[in-house]
């Protein structure tokens, strides 16, 4: 199994390097998912004073024959940065492994399950949101794409496609779990609609379906606002 450390617009010292290798024990992450391959660590700065206490940030990557498993922190340095995302990897490790053991065959494909057959999962950061690059530099007026901002404007534009099988509502409760996030966008393979289902109080959800309206769009209507209600 490969570990990959990479800085994004940031240099990883070699010392860091070391210290990742001697912390994501192999044997330990390999007793709970055999079918890893490879782990991707990932090192980002935020450079904005008021943020100093959460300026680091590593975001771990765990690729196998399964689903994708991501774990991601920040602190005020990248050493504790990596110690917190390295707890809650193994923690989602750890909450797959035994769900794995504890399936009882039935004929019926379970949630519990759902990991054995799902190809991959959307990209989401540990907050339930897209994963998205830091801020661009402080400078006067920055383009992005097709938008233009002025002065340390807090936008910040970035624009994935993913390729994921249809899942039912069943498996796609499962995934949000796994992944550990409030939210999860998925195709619908009863209906073909994009879907989001979502995390509501307690042990509730909700699920949100897409319907294309042609009229929507001449009276300004969107399919946005707040998941909760």
């Amino acid at each position: 199994m490969d570990i990959v450390v990479k800085g994004r617009k940031t240099e990883v010292p070699e010392r860091f390097r070391k210290h990742v290798a001697e912390k994501l024990k192999l044997d330990k992450i390999q007793k709970l998912d055999a079918k890893v391959i490879s782990l991707d660590v990932e090192v980002s700065k935020e450079h904005n004073p008021r943020q100093a206490d959460r300026s680091d940030r590593v975001e771990i990557t765990l690729h196998s024959r399964g689903p994708v498993i991501r774990a991601e922190a920040a602190a005020a340095d990248p050493y504790a940065a990596l110690d917190l995302a390295t707890g809650k990897l193994e923690a989602r490790l750890r909450k797959q492994h035994d769900k794995r053991n504890t399936r009882r065959g039935n004929g019926r494909l379970t949630a519990a399950e759902v990991a054995d057959v799902v190809p991959g999962v959307a990209e989401l950061n540990a907050n339930g949101q897209p994963v998205a690059e830091e801020k661009p530099p402080a400078i006067p007026t920055t383009r992005i794409g097709s938008l233009e901002v002025q002065g340390e404007g807090p936008l910040i534009v970035r624009e994935k496609v993913h390729t994921a099988a249809p899942m039912t509502l069943d498996q796609a409760l499962y995934e949000m779990e796994l992944v550990g996030h409030d939210f999860y966008l998925f195709v619908d393979s009863e209906t073909k609609q994009p879907s989001v289902v979502y995390r509501r109080h307690a042990y509730d959800y909700g699920v949100i379906h897409l319907e294309t309206d042609p009229l929507a769009g001449s009276e300004g209507a969107g399919a946005g606002g707040a998941l909760g209600g």
